[in-house]
């Protein structure tokens, strides 16, 4: 009996990646294994929205590999993504996630159960009928995650996911998060709010200018953070 096929760990060996002649990310190591949350952290251009595709494969390095699994080629059947701003659909929000599921291949028959489980998932159950670009923007943010999950991901990236939302909203997408992870599912997902990476991360990395600065168990680097970059961080100074 064969083993189940999955896309963890995910590794970066020395991944670099540029655009336009800029060094996005520079000789990048890492290595993403089943576990809590994994939260990107670092100042605005660090390279984290570029490291999520990367995990995602929607972008190859320029040098260096990524491997999913032990395989440098792994369609994304594991793996779902949300964007920052997730585009919504031109229809109900029952009907978003109906779109998803089918795009994920689940049998008809049983999408009206599914779309009513992750809906209520998500914290959405009742507000199937509104249009989805009616609803509110944390709203929208769990309705993106309910289309992720709809594929049942091994793995899921989330690209700032609380970013300009109120702080009830931001709880709410949190504790969505929670039960992804204690699902089994691997999150790894970017942040500006370093409140937000102490609740939610098992691991850190933070990012500066393409580079990891520092990575590791969250509980040891909020406790005592290793290089100077991570403490000046910490304090709220800018990195430049």
């Amino acid at each position: 009996m064969r083993a189940p096929v999955t896309d963890l760990p995910i590794v970066l060996e020395e991944v670099s990646f540029a655009s336009g002649g800029v060094t996005i990310l520079d000789r990048v190591s890492l290595a993403f294994a089943s576990g809590a949350p994994a939260v990107l952290i670092g100042p605005n251009g660090a390279g984290k929205t570029t490291l999520l595709r990367l995990l995602m494969g929607l972008a190859a390095p320029v040098r260096g590999r990524v491997t999913w699994g032990g395989r440098e080629a792994a369609e994304p059947t594991h793996r779902a993504i949300v964007f920052q701003r997730p585009a919504m659909l031109r229809r109900s929000a029952a009907g978003n996630i109906r779109y998803a599921l089918a795009a994920a291949g689940v049998p008809r028959a049983k999408r009206a159960s599914r779309v009513d489980e992750l809906a209520a998932a998500v914290g959405l159950l009742g507000l199937g009928s509104r249009p989805a670009r009616k609803l509110s923007g944390g709203e929208q943010q769990r309705l993106a995650l309910a289309r992720a999950l709809a594929k049942e991901p091994q793995i899921l990236m989330l690209d700032e996911p609380t970013a300009s939302l109120d702080p009830a909203a931001t709880k709410a997408i949190e504790d969505v998060i929670r039960v992804v992870a204690a699902r089994g599912i691997k999150v790894v997902m970017s942040t500006h709010d370093l409140g937000e990476a102490k609740r939610l991360a098992g691991e850190i990395v933070l990012l500066h200018r393409g580079r990891v600065i520092e990575s590791g168990a969250a509980d040891t680097f909020f406790a005592d953070p290793r290089t100077e970059e991570a403490r000046r961080f910490m304090r709220g100074e800018l990195l430049v």
